[in-house]
């Protein structure tokens, strides 16, 4: 019989055990037409990056549980200018369904006391769903578009305001900050850094908006004024990729039509996502595609 769990802050010993259980228990929930292509090294170097970064950055959100001295399930929890966010969740299965997740859970929540909001990014898994509707949380079901984009019915790109930029751009880390206030109530310049770490192009369409998109031409994140601006970011993305690459674009919920028109024009399917999770004060969450990771 295994001993009990204990729940403990991780260590930075923990982040390789801790990164690969939790690859391992997301993936097992993604389809698999959405999981990232890179191979096992460059996937293995990036996660173990990220939960460093968080270590460093909100050291009150980062948890594991222990038993027989390994970890088995982790947590990754952020708090920005008053609004927590969850950016990692996992529990080897062979410890799923005993209390555990929910112990772990409880203190990456508790790192957000006090602050006006939170927000989730939840996968299909109905456990965790259930966890987050307990936890105070509202769940709003998302869709996802994943394909090949169909060139013939998009815009001519020449015409679209998006440009490409760089990480140190001003133009970049203002919209990072007003944009993400205004449309989530918290920044995310602090976090442009981190998203760095996966080696997207960010993109920017000047006091309008900015977005983040990864080789394929997958959104990461995008935060605009109004939904024309948001058009523009995300066709921006879809049509800067690798022409007949498998992209996809998650996070689709009711709030974001412009979205959704987008997909559907391009000529990717849409599926059932998951939910993106909300909570307490925020901003109006459109027009909005959150990020996984830094949310």
């Amino acid at each position: 019989m295994s001993a009990e769990a204990i729940i403990r802050p991780i260590r930075d010993e923990d982040v390789p055990a801790c990164a690969a259980l939790a690859w391992d228990a997301i993936s097992a929930q993604v389809p698999v037409e959405f999981l990232t292509r890179d191979d096992g090294a460059v996937r293995t170097r990036r996660n173990e990056a990220r939960m460093r970064r968080f270590l460093e950055l909100d050291p009150g959100g980062c948890w594991t549980a222990e038993v027989d001295g390994r970890p088995v399930a982790t947590a990754l929890a952020m708090v920005r200018e008053g609004v927590w966010g969850l950016s990692l969740f996992g529990v080897e299965p062979g410890f799923q369904a005993q209390g555990i997740g929910r112990r772990v859970l409880d203190a990456a929540l508790a790192y957000g006391d006090g602050c006006r909001g939170a927000i989730i990014c939840a996968t299909l898994d109905a456990r965790a769903l259930r966890r987050y509707a307990r936890a105070g949380f509202t769940l709003h079901p998302t869709l996802a578009g994943c394909g090949i984009v169909d060139r013939h019915a998009a815009p001519d790109r020449a015409s679209l305001r998006s440009r490409e930029t760089t990480w140190d751009d001003p133009a970049l880390v203002a919209a990072a900050r007003d944009l993400s206030r205004h449309v989530r109530g918290a920044s995310h310049a602090g976090d442009l850094e981190g998203f760095a770490l996966y080696e997207g192009t960010p993109i920017v369409l000047d006091g309008e908006g900015w977005a983040i998109r990864d080789g394929d031409g997958s959104p990461t994140v995008l935060a605009a004024r109004d939904s024309e601006a948001a058009r523009d970011l995300l066709w921006a993305c879809l049509l800067g990729g690798t022409p007949g690459a498998t992209l996809h674009v998650d996070w689709l919920t009711g709030q974001q039509p412009w979205a959704v028109d987008v997909v559907l024009q391009a000529g990717l399917p849409l599926s059932a996502d998951g939910a993106v999770c909300v909570r307490g004060d925020l901003g109006p969450m459109t027009p909005y595609l959150p990020s996984g990771v830094y949310l």
